[in-house]
């Protein structure tokens, strides 16, 4: 099975995100547009394990703690790896410095079993969309240009959530396996 951490946006991040992206689509049809339902902050990308190995990730995600509640700003929005030759388009992430701690503690908890670290830097991001080949993305330049700042919402979050992602013909499906408060207490 393919798994991953994240956390999920609220409704209104979602709805806002979801109504930038239908005008930009138009723009730019040649991309893989993210779908909406399936748009979360990824955490860690576990990749493909064998069946007998979820209990002991789910035992290692369990013990994730923090002190606060996590804050993430959805705002602006760029290129990867660079504006001339992109490969993503996303939405930046301003967050509280204990997501990043949060991203790493996970890191360090799935290593024991064999899980493979990230070899980059935590940089939290939405992606929207996916270029095949650079070309077609200069009216989303235009866009972004018009757009002006781009604020999308906030999100206040007590827990992550360990899912499953099938690769289908229509896209990935996404599939919430177990849910992990890392705040004690009330509600996010």
């Amino acid at each position: 099975m393919r798994l991953f951490v994240a956390m999920d946006l609220s409704e209104q991040v979602r709805a806002s995100m979801a109504e930038f992206c239908e005008k930009l689509r138009r723009l730019c049809p040649s991309a893989k547009w993210t779908r909406v339902e399936g748009m979360h902050v990824t955490l860690k990308f576990i990749g493909e394990v064998l069946g007998e190995n979820l209990s002991p990730i789910q035992s290692a995600l369990a013990q994730i703690r923090s002190s606060a509640l996590v804050h993430m700003a959805f705002r602006g929005a760029g290129f990867f790896p660079s504006a001339k030759r992109p490969r993503v388009f996303w939405v930046g992430i301003t967050a509280s410095p204990n997501l990043a701690e949060i991203a790493k503690e996970i890191e360090g908890g799935l290593v024991p079993l064999g899980i493979e670290p990230e070899n980059r830097e935590f940089r939290p991001h939405m992606t929207l969309a996916r270029f095949e080949a650079p070309q077609g993305f200069e009216p989303l330049h235009d866009a972004l240009r018009q757009a002006g700042d781009l604020d999308f919402g906030a999100v206040q979050t007590r827990e992550f959530h360990l899912y499953q992602s099938k690769l289908l013909r229509g896209g990935a499906q996404y599939t919430k396996l177990a849910s992990f408060p890392f705040v004690a207490g009330g509600s996010a």
